[in-house]
């Protein structure tokens, strides 16, 4: 056979082998990444950046954080992706700061003003704490102009991008916490900026509460600082920078949680080896007799999370699959 001939064939038999063993060792990589993002990004400019250090297509967030908003963003990666669904419903933890004096049409520091008055006198600490108090529990907002609600199928910023105003629906969402982190007595005039904790419901915005907090006393105010410290199980001091990932000192796959961790909150059933072969297959099966909430997660004995099942809708006593996520 010709020598060049034959150069070419191992050539291309070699080329061949290693994208084989690149596409295996990319759909074998998975778990769920806890990204310290940065200002200036958006999300999804995240999951682009995840997808070229990963080498793989199958990233995604769980749930969006505005482009000047830092702090805990979940990325999910590989099978993970299987519930990210789940994961956007989670609680979240803020820390803000609040500016009074002017307000914005972003409602936070990085629109134009559209309303401004001079603090004139220093301002109790004891009262703003009272303020907080009195905003915790369910409360009603409405999204403000600059944000991705759509409504008509138009996200809301595109609106506002053409000078348009239109009506919001109102959301009721749910202030867990929210306490004060100055110590002081007294909020200077000179310096009028204060920070607060907040836990809330998904769906809440940290920039309308800073806009309602400034209302209730008597000013204007923005959203002029936001960090994210915790998203559902996952924290800020778990989180990681793009500069760690690329560095290449640390094997990705350490930087990355098991999905089990993004689905913490669901009830488990951990079931015995007979059962694994029909979870496995995506089998209605009968529903445990502790089972009280739905869904919940499906687990060997090993601890690996095998599917997501739900009670069935329409026939009493069983139980359906929602995701499957074993792969052997």
């Amino acid at each position: 056979m010709d020598r060049q001939l034959i150069l070419s064939i191992h050539f291309l038999l070699t080329k061949r082998d290693n994208v084989i063993e690149g596409e295996a060792f990319m759909s074998a990589r998975q778990g769920i990444l806890a990204l310290k993002k940065p200002a200036g990004m958006t999300s999804h400019d995240c999951v682009a950046k995840i997808r070229r250090i990963f080498r793989t297509k199958k990233v995604g967030h769980t749930g969006t954080l505005d482009p000047e908003v830092t702090g805990v963003l979940p990325i999910c990666i590989g099978r993970a992706t299987k519930i990210a669904e789940y994961m956007s419903d989670y609680g979240k933890e803020y820390i803000g700061e609040v500016t009074l004096g002017f307000s914005t049409e972003t409602e936070d520091a990085h629109g134009e003003k559209v309303e401004e008055k001079q603090v004139e006198k220093d301002i109790p600490f004891s009262a703003i704490k009272d303020i907080l108090q009195s905003l915790q529990g369910e409360i009603e907002q409405v999204p403000p102009m600059y944000s991705a609600v759509k409504v008509n199928g138009k996200k809301l910023y595109e609106y506002a991008r053409q000078g348009l105003t239109v009506e919001r629906p109102k959301r009721n969402v749910t202030i867990h916490e929210l306490e004060l982190i100055n110590d002081s007595d007294l909020l200077s005039k000179e310096e009028p900026v204060f920070s607060f904790r907040v836990r809330c419901s998904k769906g809440t915005y940290v920039r309308t509460l800073a806009v309602e907090i400034g209302a209730r006393l008597g000013y204007p105010a923005h959203m002029s600082s936001l960090i994210r410290t915790a998203s559902g199980p996952f924290t800020i001091e778990e989180c990681v920078k793009f500069e760690q990932l690329e560095s290449g000192e640390t094997p990705l796959d350490d930087y990355l949680f098991p999905l089990e961790k993004g689905i913490s909150h669901f009830p488990k059933w951990t079931v015995t080896e007979d059962l694994l072969f029909k979870i496995k297959n995506g089998s209605v099966l009968e529903a445990p007799n502790d089972l009280v909430e739905s869904p919940f997660g499906v687990y060997n004995e090993e601890g690996k999370c095998l599917a997501i099942y739900e009670k069935h809708p329409s026939k009493p006593g069983l139980i359906k699959p929602v995701k499957v996520l074993a792969i052997d």
